[in-house]
């Protein structure tokens, strides 16, 4: 082999685990990118329901990410563990440069209503009972949800389909 061969070779061995990691992620995700962060202008100025389709993606990877999280009742940080909103809240914050309510009352009415045939990576799953709101999740694609669900339990992915998710009164909204 001569030099220009094996040369050529290692620059192609060096990229296929990227190139592995990429196509991974564009399973989970439909299309991904690399998460970067907002410039600190993007916080405040970023209205809900502008997300862009990367930003969607970002918020995606990064739910995803946090699966196995600790719960926690007013929890806000990978360290101190999530509830639903809070969970929300840190990934549109870190990923999207977006402030989230902080409660599940607000995130009902955050963003733009989106019908379910139009639901993408990076919507949000808002339940409720009998008029009153009471838990969200971030919508991941496949029919399937991140949420930080009880006391005792960590996040994890669920499916909109199964037996008790199916049951309940779900809006959609992107924000």
């Amino acid at each position: 082999m001569t030099r220009a061969q094996v040369s050529n070779a290692r620059h192609w061995r060096g990229h296929l685990g990227w190139v592995l990691v990429a196509g991974v992620c564009a399973v989970l995700t439909g299309c991904s990118s690399v998460p970067q962060a907002s410039a600190p202008s993007q916080v405040a100025t970023q209205p809900a329901g502008r997300l862009t389709l990367e930003q969607a993606n970002d918020v995606t990877v990064m739910a995803i990410g946090l699966v196995g999280t600790p719960y926690r009742y007013g929890g806000n940080t990978p360290a101190s563990g999530f509830d639903c909103s809070g969970l929300i809240g840190y990934v549109y914050q870190q990923r999207a440069g977006v402030m989230a309510p902080r409660s599940t009352a607000g995130l009902i009415d955050w963003g733009a209503s989106i019908p379910a045939p139009n639901l993408r990576s990076g919507d949000l799953v808002v339940f409720a009972q009998n008029g009153r709101t009471t838990h969200a999740g971030i919508f991941v694609g496949e029919g399937r949800f991140v949420h930080a669900p009880s006391t005792g339990g960590t996040v994890r992915l669920d499916s909109l389909k199964s037996a008790y998710w199916s049951k309940q009164q779900v809006s959609y909204r992107r924000p």
